[in-house]
């Protein structure tokens, strides 16, 4: 089985990071390819950044779909341009906020969300909502800290971020924390042992989530929203993604 792991920014330092979290994850006859695009932001921050993000993911998923990947998982916590990237996608595609949120309501009542910046505190409430589990959402706390912080050595980012996860379990009652971006997967399971409830990082759910899927022979249903996008013609600097009808 061969997996396709799309960090949506440009910075491959984390899509290696995001790529070892995928490879301790999988599991036997499961080959990881982690794949950084050549276009889009460094980090993703913003709904600007998400929307600029999203021609890269698609060409990489386009990539993918030649090298016969099985299926796919997004590696960025807005899971931006998961439903076109459903539409190209022979396999199925996995969001790690998807996967983590539904992952964490297995394990209590209620998780809470630790991620990097306040301003992107509004979509995972979103998606929250979109995913169906916004009742067991406990709160969502946002550490301010930049996501290429998180790969600083000077940073006390693991040290920031372990407090707001103490802080989510005392104050929110979280029975589960979800990791609000890729870039912090490789803290997993430091903050478990740290404050002693389960951790979901959403990169090695959605491996695991795909690799079901995959084994389960199911894919995304196209028999109409996700079917195969019309051809046409895209003009300007998006005339590569578009196809003659």
């Amino acid at each position: 089985m061969l997996i396709t792991v799309i960090n949506p920014n440009t910075t491959e330092s984390m899509t290696a990071t995001i790529g070892r979290a995928a490879e301790a994850a999988a599991g036997p006859g499961t080959r990881v390819r982690a794949v950084t695009p050549a276009m889009g932001p460094v980090s993703i921050e913003s709904h600007y950044d998400e929307a600029l993000a999203v021609p890269g993911v698609l060409a990489e998923v386009t990539a993918g779909e030649e090298l016969g990947t099985d299926g796919y998982v997004l590696a960025c916590f807005g899971d931006p341009g998961l439903d076109a990237a459903r539409e190209l996608a022979r396999g199925p595609v996995v969001g790690i906020a998807e996967a983590a949120m539904r992952t964490a309501c297995y394990l209590g009542r209620g998780f809470s969300v630790v991620t990097t910046l306040g301003r992107t505190t509004g979509r995972a409430a979103d998606l929250a909502e979109h995913y169906g589990v916004a009742r067991f959402c406990r709160g969502i706390r946002a550490c301010e800290i930049p996501v290429l912080e998180l790969e600083d050595p000077a940073s006390d980012a693991r040290g920031v971020i372990t407090e707001e996860c103490r802080r989510a379990v005392a104050e929110d009652g979280a029975d589960a924390i979800v990791l609000g971006c890729a870039g912090m997967a490789e803290l997993c399971a430091h903050l478990s042992a740290a404050v002693g409830v389960p951790v979901v990082d959403g990169v090695a759910a959605a491996t695991r989530t795909v690799e079901t899927l995959v084994a389960l022979g199911l894919r995304t249903g196209d028999r109409d929203e996700f079917a195969s996008p019309p051809a046409k013609r895209y003009t300007g600097i998006l005339a590569p993604f578009g196809a003659e009808c």
